[in-house]
């Protein structure tokens, strides 16, 4: 973009942040530097992260053909599983891609000491992110070469990254507890969701639970290799990954499922065998480009983890808690419900998650630009992947009109499961382009490091949601829950709209 863009954009931005933010919509895919540089990360980060969701479908479909009572289990069991895996891994993968680029940016300079007194300076006066970004000292001090990031001992292409190393230790050791919580307290978990002891739905569900839990380990350690490689810029290692994987997982399902005559147990061994092995595989690619042990033990970054991640934590509790509160009020109207819910959230996710690609990309390349004080780079990033939000909800609203609307068959057959899905397309269908907005949101918010209001605004919004889901689910039932979802999904893209239109937080720079 040239500099009367830059200059025509923050004139505009003057007036009205917000609306100026969608000016221009027609050079929204406009193949310059930015758009090229977001398309290298966005494309791949949105394949890697629709795949796993696309191999839940799958799971689904294989699984909807045992019986209604089996497909309502899983999806009970499916819930608690991602729930425990995003409070555990959520705030973790978004801190380490944060804090991977930035300190990856610092290390970027050539040891020019006028661009690091510039950097630091920056730095000052902003406590926020003085705590977020690692002091840089004189190139000389780094244990690594500031151009090709060679080690001392002279191996190349690696370099030494302390947010990486922390953050692989911290994913294998809450793996391992996700493990054996899960476990050890699948009964009583499942009983609060609404799946009670005499529920036909409790055996496969606790079949189901307690094997894939089996693979917490391997997700954990796996996505914060994957928020690794994020800060680096590089999205297509994890594609590759990812794709290997779940390619395995629906080789293995039908054998599993229906040869070996597993059931539900089946999908979830396969599940897991899938997860150790994308595992594996990023393992063996990181260790080639980064020396995960840390220079000095003291460089290991727990304490920027833990109080930033605590901040996300609060947010991911908050709003997994809405979607689980939305699955156990479906699991309390029965499985018939519950079936039908399973299938709308699935596509719900597996298709609005495809935005977080882009917001992987405004987050890794947002990062950067902040930790250089590029804020001319910053504004013009947040404004193009919120115009590509837009534009990619509104063709995901066509998608999922085409899967529910005429395929709903390859899920279930269950003439009752059906009449319930046709209610739930609807808001599905209609509520692609907030969701998209409301993930490039999160996106531009981790970029930026704006980790409390995210937290204390999605607090917020789940407070609302949570009373307007129980309002709703006693009154309309099924059609209630998605109406009160959907609420939820406009509070939360508000909650961005709102931070940038107000020009605070990180965004104070607007207002000069």
């Amino acid at each position: 973009m040239t500099n009367y863009d830059v200059s025509y954009l923050y004139k505009s931005m003057d007036k009205n942040p917000v609306w100026e933010l969608f000016k221009n919509l027609r050079d929204v895919l406009k193949k310059d530097e930015l758009g090229v540089e977001i398309a290298k990360i966005a494309i791949p980060a949105a394949m890697a992260l629709a795949a796993d969701p696309i191999a839940s479908l799958i799971d689904t479909a294989f699984i909807g053909h045992i019986g209604p009572v089996e497909l309502a289990a899983v999806g009970v069991a499916i819930a608690v599983f991602n729930q425990a895996s995003k409070i555990a891994i959520f705030p973790l993968v978004s801190v380490t891609t944060s804090f991977v680029a930035e300190e990856d940016a610092t290390r970027s300079f050539e040891g020019d000491p006028e661009e690091i007194e510039t950097l630091e300076s920056g730095f000052a006066g902003n406590s926020e992110k003085e705590e977020l970004i690692p002091k840089v000292e004189s190139a000389n001090s780094f244990s690594v070469s500031p151009s090709q990031g060679k080690l001392d001992e002279g191996r190349q292409n690696c370099r030494h990254n302390s947010a990486a190393s922390s953050a692989l230790i911290i994913g294998g050791l809450l793996g391992i507890v996700q493990a054996v919580f899960l476990i050890f307290a699948a009964k009583p978990l499942l009983n609060y969701m609404g799946v009670k002891p005499d529920s036909p739905m409790l055996n496969p569900a606790i079949k189901y639970l307690t094997v894939r839990s089996l693979g917490a380990p391997a997700v954990l350690l796996s996505l914060a290799m994957q928020g690794v490689f994020r800060g680096f810029k590089d999205t297509k290692t994890p594609l590759y990954a990812t794709m290997m994987g779940d390619i395995v997982n629906i080789i293995l399902d039908p054998i599993f499922i229906f040869v070996f005559g597993f059931g539900v147990t089946g999908a979830a061994i396969a599940h897991v065998i899938s997860q150790y092995l994308i595992s594996l595989i990023l393992m063996g690619k990181l260790m080639g480009q980064v020396d995960l042990l840390p220079p000095r033990m003291k460089d290991l970054q727990f304490g920027r983890f833990l109080k930033n991640g605590f901040l996300l934590l609060l947010r991911v509790i908050a709003a997994t808690f809405c979607v689980t509160l939305a699955a156990s009020l479906a699991a309390r109207h029965g499985s018939t419900s519950m079936a039908a819910f399973q299938v709308c959230l699935q596509v719900w996710l597996a298709t609005s998650l495809l935005a977080d690609g882009l917001a992987v990309s405004g987050q890794a390349i947002l990062a950067s630009a902040f930790a250089k004080n590029e804020y001319d780079r910053a504004t013009l990033t947040a404004s193009r992947v919120l115009q590509l939000g837009l534009l990619l909800g509104l063709g995901l609203s066509l998608v999922v009109l085409v899967i529910l609307g005429y395929a709903s068959g390859l899920f279930t057959t269950d003439k009752e499961v059906l009449s319930l899905l046709s209610l739930g397309i609807p808001f599905v269908v209609a509520t692609q382009p907030i969701n998209s907005l409301a993930f490039v949101f999160d996106g531009i918010n981790y970029g930026a490091s704006d980790f409390t209001y995210s937290a204390y605004s999605m607090i917020l919004v789940a407070a609302v949601s949570t009373v307007l889901l129980l309002l709703l689910s006693s009154s309309f039932g099924f059609v209630g829950i998605w109406v009160a979802l959907s609420i939820f999904m406009s509070l939360r893209a508000l909650a961005g709209f709102w931070r940038i239109g107000t020009r605070t937080g990180p965004w104070s720079y607007l207002q000069g």
